[in-house]
């Protein structure tokens, strides 16, 4: 018998060799095979690992292809497909949702101009983007990073409540960037606090409405 050739695969055809294999898919002559509990069981002939997976009415699932022998588990690939895929779809949802955003300041920057900006990494952040901040250096300034570094210091203080750095401030040529995140539910945060606010309530009317109403409903006499 030709054991541990890789020929013995190709038999699949070529749509097959890229699957997952299971059950009679799987055509070596024995297998290191794992329980359904993740217990090891050992090395085992296929026939005798396919008998135990129809035995606990599971599936043999071939989890290690190229390992010698190949690992093969008993699950219920039916329910491994499902968890598979519902994970994948999470990692992809997390990806599509992390977006950096990014913001120039000037090292010697005004106070107003300061404040915009400032709110557009605020902004940022509320929607859940990252945010770099790049302090953008020109001529004599090169030779003033403690500006830089301040403003960065600055402004990760003044977004705390909603951001965190998560790459510190470095130079990068004539500029000086630093990464912001925001914290995990800070927009759920944000949105909470701007509902608790307190809001004028309806008794607290003008003087003179009460005097008003009064003589509305009093009518005449």
């Amino acid at each position: 018998m030709a054991r541990g050739r890789p020929t013995t695969p190709l038999d699949l055809g070529g749509p097959i060799s890229t699957e997952t294999r299971i059950n009679d898919r799987i055509r070596v002559p024995e297998v290191r095979l794992i329980g359904p509990g993740g217990e090891q069981v050992g090395i085992v002939r296929v026939e005798d690992a396919l008998r135990v997976a129809l035995e606990a009415d599971l599936d043999l699932v071939e989890v290690a292809p190229d390992a010698r022998p190949p690992v093969c588990k008993i699950m219920d690939y039916g329910k491994f497909k499902y968890e598979t895929a519902q994970k994948a779809r999470e990692s992809r949802k997390n990806q599509q949702q992390t977006v950096i955003k990014e913001q120039k300041l000037r090292p010697k920057i005004d106070d107003h101009d300061y404040e915009t900006k400032k709110r557009n990494v605020v902004r940022f952040l509320e929607a859940g983007s990252k945010v770099k901040v790049t302090i953008m250096f020109r001529g004599r300034e090169q030779s003033r990073p403690e500006l830089g570094f301040r403003l960065l210091q600055r402004l990760a203080s003044d977004v705390a409540e909603l951001g965190f750095v998560e790459t510190s401030a470095k130079q990068d040529g004539r500029n000086m960037t630093m990464v912001l995140a925001p914290h995990k539910g800070a927009k759920t945060r944000v949105k909470a606090q701007q509902e608790s606010a307190p809001r004028p309530a309806p008794s607290a009317a003008p003087a003179g409405q009460p005097a008003a109403e009064q003589a509305e409903t009093a009518g005449p006499q």
